[in-house]
C-alpha cells in the first residue's frame, strides 16, 4: 500500500454509532409526515438525508424541507448525542497522529452538529478540521465536502490523501475527485457494497487500518 499523508474520515458509521438517534429522528420524522415509514430503515444511514426522503419516501421538495425540519427539531438536541464511539476508534486516531498523518474529517452531516458530537465525546484533539455540510443542503454531497476540506487546508497533493468510510457514498465522492478510498467494515456497509463501489481497499477493524497505513 502506497504512503498517505492526508487521511479524510467519514463520521457516521466509521467513527461513530449514530444509527438510534438517526433511526429515531427519522421515524419521528416520516410519521408526523404522514409517510410510511419503509421496512429498511438503516438505508437511510450515509446518504444525505434530503436524497433519502426523496429516494426512501417519494417526498416532493416542500415535503422534504417539512421533513427535514421535522428531524433536525429532535436531532439538534436529543438525536445527535443517541450515539457511540466505536470501539479502538481513539486509539486508531492517536496512533495516526503519533505517526505524522493529517488527519481530517469529511462528512455529509451539517458541519456544526460534528463539532458538537466531536467535542461531547473528547475526539476533537485528533483533527485538523472538520469540514461538513450546511444546514441550508450546500455540500450535501461527499465529493463537495471533500473539495471542501481539501480547498480548506491547502491540500494539493491529492496523490497523497485518502478518503476513509464504510458506504458507497465515500468510495463514489472520492474518486470524483481524484482521490483513493478505504472502505471499513465495522460500520454500515457491507464488503459488498464498497467492492461495487470500486473502494481500493477494504479493511475490518481499527487496529488493521493503522497497520496498513503506518
Amino acid at each position: 500500500m502506497k504512503s498517505f499523508e492526508v487521511l479524510l474520515f467519514d463520521l457516521d458509521g466509521t467513527l461513530t454509532d449514530s444509527t438510534e438517534g438517526i433511526q429515531k429522528c427519522l421515524v419521528n420524522a416520516i410519521e408526523r409526515m404522514g409517510f410510511e415509514v419503509p421496512e429498511d430503515t438503516n438505508k437511510f444511514l450515509g446518504p444525505p438525508i434530503r436524497q433519502s426522503f426523496s429516494e426512501f419516501c417519494g417526498m416532493d421538495k416542500q415535503q422534504i424541507d417539512e421533513a427535514v425540519r421535522i428531524f433536525r427539531e429532535r436531532y439538534s438536541t436529543i438525536g445527535l448525542f443517541e450515539n457511540r464511539v466505536y470501539d479502538g476508534v481513539p486509539e486508531m486516531l492517536q496512533q495516526l497522529r503519533d505517526n505524522g498523518k493529517r488527519i481530517m474529517v469529511a462528512t455529509s452531516k451539517p458541519e456544526q452538529y460534528a463539532v458538537r458530537i466531536f467535542e461531547r465525546f473528547g475526539l476533537t484533539q485528533y483533527f485538523e478540521f472538520v469540514g461538513g455540510a450546511e444546514l441550508d443542503g450546500t455540500r450535501d454531497y461527499k465529493h463537495e465536502v471533500i473539495e471542501y476540506v481539501l480547498d480548506k487546508t491547502n491540500v494539493t497533493d491529492r496523490s497523497r490523501v485518502l478518503m476513509i468510510g464504510d458506504r458507497r457514498q465515500d468510495v463514489l465522492g472520492a474518486h470524483k475527485t481524484g482521490i483513493k478510498c478505504l472502505g471499513i467494515l465495522w460500520g454500515f456497509g457491507s464488503r459488498e457494497e464498497l467492492e461495487e463501489a470500486g473502494a481500493d481497499y477494504i479493511t475490518d477493524t481499527p487496529q488493521s487500518l493503522v497497520n496498513l497505513l503506518i
